[in-house]
C-alpha cells in the first residue's frame, strides 16, 4: 500500500512537472502578471482599459491581466504580481492599501500609471503624486489631435515606437515636481495650434521600483492604434524587470 501511495505521488508530482514544463519550456517566456485597476469619473474604463488594453496585453500570452474596479480588490493581489497598472481616478481610500501599494514598489516592482492615474486625483494622498508620479496633471486640451514626439529612442519602453505619431486624445498638461521624484521624459506631446511641449511618456525615478507614466489613454482613438499597444506593452514589460 505505501509503495502505491509513494507511485501515486511520483506520478502526479511528474505530471505538474510536466504541465510547468508545457507552459514554460524551452523558448517560452513565462507570462508577466498584472493587475489592471479602472474605475472613477469622465471615462469609459470597462471599453478601453478592461477590454481594449486587457486584449493588448494578453496578446499571444505575454502577459495575464486582471481587472478590477475595486480598489479594495488591490491589496489581496499585490504579493501575486509583477506590475500593477493603475488607470483609475476613483479613490484609492484605504491606508493599508495605499501603503501596501509604496511597499510594492520599494520592493522594486513595477507600476505602469495611465491616462486617469496621472491627474492631481487625491488631495488626501499627495505622496502619490510627488514621490509614485513625479507630478501630474490638473488641466488639459480639448480632445482633438495632436502630435506625439519620442525624445529618447534608446530606451526599451520606446522600442519599436514611431518616432512621432498623431492621434485624438486629451492632451494633458502633465508637469514635474520640483520636490518630488524625478522624472525621465521619454516623449513629448504638442498640439499644433501650441507652443507647449508637454511630457506624454515617462520613467520616475523612484528608489528601486520601475515606474512608467503615460498621459495617452482616453477612448478608442488611444487605446486602438498600434503605437499605442506597443508603447503599453512595451512599458509592462519594462517595468516587470524583462
Amino acid at each position: 500500500m505505501i509503495r502505491l501511495i509513494l507511485k501515486a505521488c511520483l506520478f502526479l508530482t511528474l505530471l505538474a512537472v510536466a504541465a510547468e514544463t508545457r507552459a514554460d519550456g524551452p523558448g517560452q517566456k513565462k507570462a508577466i502578471r498584472v493587475l489592471l485597476v479602472g474605475g472613477g469619473e469622465s471615462h469609459d474604463f470597462d471599453r478601453w482599459y478592461k477590454q481594449e488594453d486587457v486584449a493588448t496585453l494578453q496578446e499571444g500570452g505575454f502577459a495575464t491581466v486582471e481587472y478590477t474596479s475595486d480598489p479594495s480588490t488591490i491589496l489581496s493581489h499585490l504579493p501575486n504580481i509583477d506590475v500593477l497598472y493603475l488607470a483609475n481616478n476613483q479613490p484609492i481610500k484605504d491606508e493599508a492599501t495605499r501603503k501596501a501599494i509604496f511597499a510594492f514598489a520599494d520592493a522594486g516592482k513595477g507600476l505602469v500609471l495611465a491616462h486617469p492615474a496621472l491627474w492631481y486625483n487625491w488631495k488626501d494622498w499627495p505622496e502619490y503624486n510627488q514621490k509614485l508620479v513625479g507630478g501630474g496633471s490638473k488641466g488639459h486640451n480639448k480632445y482633438g489631435p495632436f502630435d506625439v514626439t519620442v525624445t529618447n529612442k534608446k530606451h526599451p519602453v520606446m522600442k519599436g515606437v514611431p518616432a512621432t505619431f498623431n492621434l485624438k486624445d486629451e492632451l494633458y498638461y502633465l508637469k514635474t515636481d520640483a520636490s518630488g521624484s524625478p522624472v525621465e521624459v521619454l516623449a513629448t506631446a504638442k498640439a499644433k495650434e501650441s507652443d507647449d511641449v508637454f511630457p506624454s511618456v515617462t520613467i520616475v525615478k523612484y528608489p528601486k521600483a520601475r515606474i512608467v507614466g503615460i498621459a495617452l489613454g482616453h477612448d478608442a482613438e488611444s487605446h486602438t492604434i498600434q503605437p499605442y499597444k506597443t508603447l503599453l506593452r512595451n512599458a509592462v514589460k519594462w517595468a516587470a524587470g524583462k
